[in-house]
């Protein structure tokens, strides 16, 4: 019996990396042979991170293509990144898989690939591949993707994406406001990187309509309005490596898991957490009132200040500021967080509100201190603050900084206030039900992965998502 063999390709960001690479490796667990397809920078990094990719056998294959840059150049800069991403992989990709295909027992029978890159569902199709879309982050931001036009019409965005008025955008009555200038797309400041991301944007809905199955990391329990819109859209998530009882794989950089020892002697929901991800970048005036915030708080901290998050070279603590801290704040490059979120010791999370830390944070019951940088994560704030009421938004002044005592203030109010915390615990047993055996997002999985495992398929095949 040939086993079905898929090649899983996430778009080259780590918020997409780590829930597709979860994903990949949900399939591996049932015997699905993957071929997991970073970009030649990406695939270095998640290789040397990741200890145990060998457990798996030749059920798991890390493999690369470029992405266009030379090795030296910027990847933050979206608008270079993404252009040559729709200039060179896609011909990468089809030669990777004529490639694997000349061996008759290993051929390509399932392409899964993230939505931002619809151009790997055009060519699956192409290529007469099964194929499915994935969706890494929330359902409410793949909406507003997949409702472009309508947006167009109802003149809120031009024809290239770009915001026209600062109108409040609301699918349904139940889905999170949110402003056009925050769309997924159109939230940066430089108006050829909005234009080049809606290219991404259209291609995506494109790409929609020729997948077999589009399944989305994340549940009815706690997205149910944006689920209502698009019926088609399935819920298989959250995925997250604790739900298998194992270590999360993905990382761009090293895991400090020291910090666990530290965790383990303070005392219980004590810590405040605190993690802007993988793009978030302060300047120095905003960093040091954030730093001297945690310091009022007079609470102990856990504080993931990763290489690059200042706009300075390195990130400069205020005078004295070690001295004064001590043992009570622990710094560090980069945290096991979902270990790190499940520890007893965590009171509450100050996060950016990327879909990874959102779910992540609902998984454990925790209130959030929302600090949004840009895309996806205002839609996640939105849910936090006003749909699910799990957390609070920081104000800033008239400078734009959140200050030392808004973030002092913010915190009491928080662990201070009983009703976050109750909420927190519901929507974690919310979670907890949809991914247990029995659950929507566990079945979801479970007849995706027979539906990969079959020779053919029908429409009778596809669950419902509701």
């Amino acid at each position: 019996m040939v086993r079905p063999h898929v090649l899983v390709i996430p778009y080259p960001a780590q918020g997409h990396v780590i829930p597709t690479m979860e994903l990949a490796q949900c399939l591996v667990k049932q015997g699905v042979k993957v071929t997991f397809v970073n970009t030649e920078v990406n695939h270095k990094l998640v290789t040397s991170t990741w200890f145990e990719k060998d457990v798996f056998g030749d059920l798991m294959q890390m493999v690369c293509i470029p992405d266009g840059l030379e090795l030296w150049e910027d990847r933050a800069d979206l608008f270079k990144l993404t252009s040559s991403i729709l200039k060179t992989m896609p011909s990468k990709l089809e030669t990777l898989i004529e490639t694997i295909n000349k061996e008759d027992s290993n051929k390509v029978t399932c392409i899964i690939a993230d939505a931002c890159m619809g151009w790997a569902i055009k060519i699956a199709k192409k290529m007469d591949i099964k194929r499915s879309a994935f969706w890494p982050a929330s359902v409410a931001t793949l909406s507003t993707m997949l409702s472009f036009q309508k947006l167009i019409d109802n003149e809120i965005i031009n024809k290239k994406g770009v915001p026209l008025n600062g109108k409040i955008i609301q699918l349904s009555d139940t889905m999170p406001p949110i402003k056009s200038e925050n769309l997924g797309w159109a939230c940066f400041t430089d108006v050829a990187i909005v234009e080049v991301s809606f290219e991404v944007v259209v291609e995506a809905e494109e790409a929609s309509r020729m997948t077999e199955w589009f399944i989305c990391n994340s549940t009815t329990e706690i997205e149910p309005a944006a689920f209502n819109l698009y019926p088609q859209l399935l819920p298989i998530g959250p995925l997250l490596a604790s739900n298998r009882l194992a270590d999360q794989a993905g990382h761009f950089w090293q895991e400090d898991y020291t910090c666990l020892t530290w965790l383990d002697q303070q005392p219980a929901r004590s810590v405040i957490y605190i993690a802007f991800g993988s793009f978030t970048i302060f300047n120095q005036t905003q960093f040091k009132e954030l730093a001297l915030g945690l310091e009022l708080s007079k609470r102990p901290f856990l504080w993931v200040v990763r290489p690059g998050m200042t706009e300075e070279t390195t990130a400069a603590y205020p005078n004295g500021y070690m001295d004064r801290v001590g043992s009570r704040g622990r710094i560090m490059s980069w945290a096991p967080q979902q270990k790190v979120l499940a520890h007893p010791s965590i009171a509450c999370f100050v996060s950016h509100c990327g879909w990874n830390s959102t779910i992540e944070g609902a998984t454990n019951g925790l209130p959030v201190l929302c600090w949004p940088y840009f895309a996806d994560q205002f839609h996640n704030e939105s849910y936090i603050c006003d749909i699910w009421k799990t957390g609070l938004r920081f104000d800033k002044d008239k400078m734009g900084i959140i200050t030392r005592g808004e973030i002092k203030s913010k915190v009491e109010q928080l662990l201070n206030d009983e009703p976050f915390i109750e909420k927190a615990l519901d929507i974690k047993e919310k979670v907890a039900s949809s991914v247990t055996k029995g659950g929507l997002s566990h079945t979801n999985l479970s007849r995706f992965i027979d539906w990969i495992q079959e020779k053919n398929t029908d429409a009778k095949d596809q669950p419902d998502h509701m």
